[in-house]
């Protein structure tokens, strides 16, 4: 399979992830959404190493995934916080959190 072919695989995922950002008010879905757009940058990422015959992409590719694991931890448990406290996950309610 010709890597340009994942390359519009990425920016179609990320089109999609960015579209979700912009339109959607739940924190999950928007979160989903992000995560969603880092995995297009990874597939890229990939794909434009494999390209080159190097395994600089993939080794970013991989730091990116452990650092997403850690956004994950850390959103989920904001989005939490949010919805014991307000009873919703809107994110138009995240700005009710400050003191």
């Amino acid at each position: 399979m010709n890597p340009v072919n994942y390359l519009y695989l990425a920016a179609l995922l990320f089109t999609i992830g960015a579209a979700g950002v912009l339109i959607r008010r739940n924190a999950i879905v928007v979160f989903m959404c992000i995560e969603l757009m880092l995995n297009a940058c990874n597939l890229a990422l990939v794909a434009f190493s494999r390209m080159h015959g190097n395994l600089d992409g993939q080794i970013i590719a991989f730091f990116t995934m452990v650092v997403a694991a850690a956004e994950v931890v850390v959103g989920l448990a904001i989005i939490v916080s949010l919805f014991r406290s307000r009873h919703s996950a809107s994110v138009d309610d995240a700005s009710l959190m400050k003191l």
